[in-house]
C-alpha cells in the first residue's frame, strides 16, 4: 500500500499542468455526443458481466478493485504529446485477460470518471470519447489477441502482446478521433490521422513496451497468489 502510494505521489502529482487524456472541452459538442452513445452499449454489457462474475463467485470483488487501481495508477502515468491530449500506459490489458473486456470498459469508465474529477486528467464532455478508446478498444484488442496467441501455448508471450497491442491500439484509436474532429485543411482527414500517430509513436511504443513486461510480472504474481482465477471471466 505504502509503494502505491509513493507511485501516486511521484507520478501524479507533479503533472497536473498538462494532466488530460482529450482533454476536457477539446472535442466539438457533436464528436463528444457522438462517442458517448457509441460507449453506451459496451458499458451496459459490461455491468451485466460484472454482475455474473460476482453472483458467480463473490470473493472477485477484491481482485476487481486491484485491476481497476492497477489501470487508474498506470494511466495517470502521462506524459505531454500531442495537443489536447497526453501519452501514458492504459493499465487495461491486465483487467481484460482476467475478466474479459467489457468487465474492463466498466472500470476504466470508473477510472476515468474519477480521475477526470479529481486530478483535471480527461475531462466530462471527452469521457465518452476517452472510455471508447482505453476503456472499449484497448482491452477489446487485449481480450482477442491474448485468447488468440493462447492457442499458441506461449502465455508470457500472449500476456505481453496482449497488454502491448492493447496499449497501442487506444492511440491508434485517439489519433483518429482526434484526426476526425480536427482535419487538416488542406490534405483532409486521413492526413491529419498520419501526424497525430506519428507524434504519439514517439512516446507510446516505448510505454507499450513497458507496460507489456510489467503486465507480464504482475499476472504472474496474481497467478502465483491464487491459481484458481479463470482467465477471461466473459465466457
Amino acid at each position: 500500500m505504502r509503494f502505491l502510494m509513493v507511485l501516486i505521489l511521484v507520478f501524479v502529482i507533479p503533472s497536473f499542468g498538462f494532466s488530460m487524456h482529450i482533454m476536457e472541452g477539446f472535442l466539438p459538442p457533436a464528436h463528444a455526443t457522438f462517442w458517448y452513445i457509441l460507449s453506451i452499449p459496451f458499458f451496459t454489457y459490461g455491468l451485466f458481466a460484472i454482475r455474473k462474475i460476482l453472483k458467480e463467485n463473490p470473493k472477485q470483488k477484491m481482485l476487481l478493485a486491484f485491476v481497476a487501481a492497477f489501470a487508474f495508477v498506470l494511466s495517470a502515468m502521462k506524459i505531454p504529446s500531442v495537443t489536447g491530449s497526453c501519452s501514458h500506459p492504459t493499465g487495461v490489458g491486465l483487467g481484460a485477460i482476467i475478466f474479459g473486456p467489457t468487465t474492463m470498459t466498466v472500470l476504466g469508465a470508473i477510472v476515468l470518471l474519477f480521475q477526470a474529477l479529481l486530478l483535471a486528467h480527461g475531462g466530462i464532455t471527452t469521457l465518452g470519447a476517452n472510455v471508447f478508446s482505453m476503456a472499449i478498444v484497448g482491452p477489446l484488442v487485449s481480450y482477442f489477441v491474448y485468447k488468440l496467441l493462447m492457442k499458441t501455448g506461449k502465455r508470457t508471450l500472449a500476456v505481453f502482446l496482449a497488454a502491448f497491442l492493447g496499449d497501442l491500439l487506444t492511440y491508434v484509436t485517439t489519433s483518429f478521433q482526434l484526426a476526425l474532429a480536427f482535419p487538416d485543411k488542406s490534405y483532409g482527414m486521413w492526413y491529419s490521422f498520419a501526424k497525430f500517430l506519428g507524434i504519439f509513436a514517439v512516446t507510446q511504443i516505448p510505454l507499450a513496451i513497458i507496460e507489456g513486461f510489467l503486465t507480464v510480472v504482475v499476472l504472474d504474481m496474481i497467478l502465483k497468489y491464487n491459481e484458481e482465477i479463470a482467465l477471461g471471466g466473459e465466457r
